[in-house]
């Protein structure tokens, strides 16, 4: 069991995964989500100034949303978030798509040559059988 503080309120609390947030704190999270959610959508294209404002909710709260991909601003919005890649502006997520596909590509470039690599942490003593892959120690 992991008991930890609540980084909101200071309650201690079961951590499991995630934040370190108690229940009560997400839940309050996400009524505030459900509010701001129902805001945007009677006031379309609004900015996240307007939004944290309105709603008494942190710009950082709103921002974590946009990158959790919970928010996305309108298209044709001139408001928007910068890639944490290449600092492009984008509606939504972390990454721009280029960036995301370039990624993607990296990390199947990697597993793609770590699985036809030969293993490089083998281990073989002078003397000994190469056929027999386990690590032994001298003494």
């Amino acid at each position: 069991m992991d008991v930890r503080n609540c980084v909101r309120c200071g309650r201690i609390f079961n951590y499991v995964t995630g934040q370190p947030i108690c229940t009560d704190c997400k839940k309050e999270i996400e009524q505030k989500f459900a509010q701001v959610k129902q805001y945007l959508r009677e006031n379309r294209g609004a900015s996240i100034q307007e939004v944290s404002e309105a709603n008494q909710v942190d710009i950082r709260q709103i921002r974590q949303w946009i990158r959790e991909e919970r928010i996305t601003f309108a298209e044709d919005s001139m408001v928007g978030i910068e890639c944490e890649r290449c600092g492009v502006t984008i509606r939504t997520g972390r990454f721009c798509s280029k960036c995301k596909n370039e990624l993607a590509g990296n990390i199947e470039e990697f597993t793609h040559s770590k699985s036809a690599e030969p293993d490089k942490f083998k281990t073989v003593l002078p003397g000994s059988d190469d056929s027999d892959n386990r690590l032994r120690f001298r003494r």
